[in-house]
């Protein structure tokens, strides 16, 4: 199984958690990695060699930290000009039908933060909603969200040992997922 992930993170350079995500998975056999700010650095994706990846991928994988309650921007501008009508959805936009996807997403906010009682008030399930109306919209085939949380993603914040831990078990489940086939985990 061929499987394209697509990665988006603003500050990959001082991201410990990511930066150890895709090191984990990088020698994979089939498995390639499109970093979209290191290959498009002036947010001019290219559109055409994006869907011909997707086309010829068994599966998609979304890796990015969770961002504002939502996708990096660059991830969102990937999805607005790759996903295209009549090539992604419409009456003649069937390619991705039946494809798996799967996020594998950060939060820098602990699991009990993510529900009606918790600070942000919405569980991670609502807040992912746009992404569940894309894979649908498309035929995709959502996997259930590998969910990393409590590990900060924001610059110049340390990550403790304890919290490198938590990341490195995420990150060999996250190979054995890519392995397999199958998710095997849901949050940590």
């Amino acid at each position: 199984m061929k499987t394209l992930v697509i990665f988006s993170h603003p500050h990959l350079a001082t991201s410990r958690v990511h930066r150890t995500l895709i090191d984990t998975i990088d020698d994979l056999p089939d498995v390639h990695i499109h970093h979209l700010e290191a290959m498009y650095p002036q947010g001019d994706i290219d559109v055409e060699a994006e869907q011909s990846a997707c086309e010829h991928a068994s599966r998609l994988v979304f890796q990015f930290p969770f961002y504002s309650y939502s996708t990096p921007p660059m991830l969102k501008r990937w999805l607005d000009d790759v996903l295209s009508y009549g090539w992604a959805y419409g009456s003649k936009g069937q390619r991705l039908r039946n494809k798996p996807l799967q996020l594998v997403i950060s939060s820098g906010a602990p699991a009990s933060a993510y529900a009606a009682t918790g600070y942000n008030r919405f569980t991670m399930a609502e807040l992912l909603r746009p992404l569940e109306a894309t894979a649908h919209l498309t035929g995709m085939v959502l996997q259930p969200p590998l969910i990393l949380h409590g590990v900060p993603n924001i610059p110049g914040l340390d990550v403790t040992d304890l919290q490198m831990e938590k990341v490195m078990t995420f990150a060999a489940s996250y190979r054995k997922t890519l392995q397999s086939g199958h998710s095997c985990i849901r949050g940590i």
